[in-house]
């Protein structure tokens, strides 16, 4: 009989499944909120985007709040952080900075992040927890990378500063300025690659004239 073997087998294949689907559900999840927002995103919608049935939707996240928590979260997971650079005799720490400041830029400004701060400004308001949630997935991991870089300049004797974390949230404050305010609410362009360049270099020139130790 053929059925014994497909029954003693269907256990280890399931739960697999179920990831995938998981995976599946909330990548259908991340696009669709992102381009209609909470309100115009329906479960039904997600269910036909996933290739699920709507039930399957509803076994993995008991609503849409919480759907919609888990997929800016795990959108904040893919594309928020900063790559990992670390401090090296290779490179002089204003080239380190310069490389971070413009993967930052490129970060904030790109299509998929500037939609993501529209969405979430118009949805915090209404569930503080999945602010909080997002703050910490995506913006607090940025600031706590960029800290821990700080922490070792500053024990290198490269950096001389009180406080790390004051002086992450500067950095990336002089890096956004008024121009990435104007990117969100759509009035201005991201800088382009020359301005990205020239806008950063001084801002690291800022930053060492009141941080640097040379």
């Amino acid at each position: 009989m053929k059925t014994a073997p497909d029954s003693h087998n269907s256990a280890p294949r399931g739960r697999p499944k179920d990831l995938a689907k998981r995976a599946a559900i909330l990548e259908a999840a991340k696009s669709l909120f992102l381009v209609h927002g909470f309100a115009g995103t329906g479960m039904d919608a997600v269910a036909a985007d996933a290739g699920v049935s709507k039930l399957t939707v509803y076994n993995h996240f008991r609503d849409k709040e919480t759907l919609f928590t888990a997929a800016v979260s795990a959108k904040c997971e893919n594309m928020m952080a900063l790559p990992s650079i670390t401090l090296d005799s290779s490179e002089s720490l204003k080239s380190v900075l310069q490389q971070i400041g413009e993967a930052f830029l490129a970060m904030i400004n790109s299509d998929e992040a500037v939609n993501l701060h529209r969405l979430m400004a118009n949805q915090a308001h209404l569930d503080t927890e999945m602010a909080r949630l997002f703050f910490e997935a995506g913006p607090q991991r940025t600031l706590d990378e960029m800290e821990r870089l700080l922490v070792d300049a500053r024990q290198r004797g490269l950096l001389r500063m009180d406080d790390t974390a004051i002086a992450a949230e500067q950095f990336f404050s002089l890096l956004q300025g008024c121009r990435h305010m104007k990117v969100l609410i759509g009035c201005d362009a991201p800088h382009n690659a020359d301005e990205t360049t020239e806008h950063v270099g001084h801002t690291v020139k800022m930053f060492l004239a009141a941080y640097g130790t040379a």
